[in-house]
């Protein structure tokens, strides 16, 4: 084991798969002076996987219920110039998972504070979406309480960007309710379950569709749901001045593909409109 330097290590762990997690978080594992993690157990079990002794070491609780004391005795333990490797129970820590107030508190009182990156049900959904991911914001989970829901739910439609949120199977019914009733029945979505696990399962559609499906047949597991930014009406006059500049510094194909999806229209559609451009040129 290679000794670490004193500080706070956020580790990404799998959010399915065992293999799904990096050289360093390993080396990381096997070197920190402590361990705080969201569940020992879940800890425990991936720690002896990939053959990581905890010997003697700590393994600590750190989750959203520990609150003040449980950061103040991971904080006296970043003091005493030991490593402290801090774990969720999947994923990255702090990504909808506890940790914020923690790297914040350590930051502040001048401990070394990084990160080993690796898994997260956000950007492998997203990546699986075959929605745009140019700009996207991930909103974290919905209000459980319908009222609320549909405030944070409007607030969040008008945003111009890929929506990415967690839900749970018991909910997914009334939040997709929700995003149709609020005038988004036709914006593409996709459900993604499961993400790296044995039943992986990605639901693609508009809203109006999925809505239908998880009727049919509700999903189980964890569930990430990824929202089209919403579509204004384009004129074929803003579409071709658009793709008559592309043109300028771009071949056909690629001007065709970047206007396309700056409108959000089929690509197809705007590369035979790039085709008659060139010809008139």
């Amino acid at each position: 084991m290679t000794p670490l330097d004193p500080g706070l290590y956020l580790v990404a762990t799998p959010i399915g798969n065992a293999r799904d997690i990096t050289l360093r978080a390993l080396d990381i594992l096997a070197s920190a002076d402590v361990i705080a993690a969201e569940d020992t157990r879940t800890a425990r079990k991936l720690l002896s996987i990939h053959g990581i002794a905890i010997d003697k070491r700590p393994l600590i609780p750190y989750h959203d219920h520990s609150g003040p004391d449980g950061r103040a005795g991971l904080m006296k333990l970043l003091s005493e110039d030991l490593s402290v490797a801090l774990v969720s129970e999947a994923g990255t820590p702090l990504i909808a998972d506890p940790g914020y107030a923690l790297a914040r508190e350590a930051g502040a009182a001048g401990h070394m504070v990084t990160s080993a990156p690796g898994a997260s049900a956000v950007p492998t959904a997203l990546s699986l979406s075959g929605l745009p991911t140019d700009r996207f914001l991930f909103a974290g989970f919905p209000p459980s309480a319908k009222s609320s829901r549909r405030t944070w739910l409007i607030d969040l439609l008008e945003i111009p960007a890929t929506l990415i949120l967690y839900e749970s199977p018991r909910r997914i019914n009334d939040t997709l309710a929700d995003l149709c009733e609020l005038g988004a029945s036709e914006r593409q979505v996709a459900l993604c379950r499961e993400l790296t696990k044995k039943f992986e399962e990605v639901r693609r559609g508009t809203l109006a569709e999925l809505r239908r499906s998880v009727e049919v047949g509700a999903p189980k597991g964890e569930i990430v749901l990824v929202v089209d930014r919403g579509r204004e009406e384009v004129s074929k006059e803003a579409m071709e001045e658009a793709l008559r500049k592309a043109l300028e510094t771009m071949r056909v194909k690629d001007a065709a593909s970047t206007v396309a999806e700056a409108f959000g229209l089929p690509k197809r559609q705007v590369y035979q409109a790039a085709l008659e451009i060139g010809k008139g040129q």
